[in-house]
């Protein structure tokens, strides 16, 4: 009897043991689903906000580099745009440069959250002079010291370089960008302002 209930005992023994084994194993793997679910639930958050950021997330160093120089590129025209309400004399060169403005502003405000939410920093400290189409500060203050008739003239034919400069821009940006927006916008900034150019040429043959 003592050896039956010996067995019986390292047979229940045995059974509890196992049962504790299983139950170990299933709280292990519960456990382990349960850690595994937490990785991706935590994988998951990153993947929604990456889906959630797509649109920022297909921009590469030329769709930067493009809203970078275009934004102070942009401001300076507005500046320039800005002197024609109170110094040109032809009503023409008024309306073109109210025009510029009205469009130029809302684009530079664009390109700003571009740079937002690509996490890369504003264009700081003025504008590069080697940039394509940049006026001077020499430039800038002859065209504010201008008035009338001298002004119309300055002003079509620095906005015509300005313009040039901003074209050849748009065109790297279409050719070197990832960013469809971006894209989108270098197209409208090319088709906008060869139109523009076009304009003023015609503008200082009569004048």
């Amino acid at each position: 009897m003592m050896f039956i209930n010996r067995a019986a005992i390292r047979r229940a023994s045995f059974t509890i043991a196992a049962g504790a084994s299983a139950l170990v194993l299933l709280t292990a793997c519960g456990g382990t689903g349960d850690s595994m679910a937490g990785h991706n639930m935590g994988g998951s958050a990153p993947a929604a906000t990456t889906a959630s950021a797509q649109p920022a997330a297909s921009f590469n160093d030329a769709d930067v580099t493009f809203a970078q120089m275009m934004i102070p590129h942009h401001q300076q025209a507005v500046e320039m745009a800005a002197l024609a309400e109170t110094r040109a004399s032809d009503a023409e060169i008024k309306d073109l440069a109210a025009k510029i403005k009205a469009a130029q502003d809302p684009e530079i405000e664009t390109m700003q959250g571009w740079l937002t939410a690509w996490g890369k920093p504003a264009p700081s400290g003025g504008m590069g002079h080697d940039m394509a189409g940049i006026m001077s500060e020499d430039d800038m203050n002859k065209l504010e010291a201008a008035k009338g008739a001298e002004f119309d003239k300055q002003f079509a034919q620095m906005m015509t370089a300005h313009h040039n400069g901003a074209i050849e821009m748009a065109r790297t940006e279409q050719a070197q960008g990832a960013d469809p927006e971006a894209k989108a916008l270098a197209k409208t900034i090319e088709t906008a302002q060869q139109a523009e150019v076009t304009q003023m040429q015609k503008i200082l043959d009569r004048l």
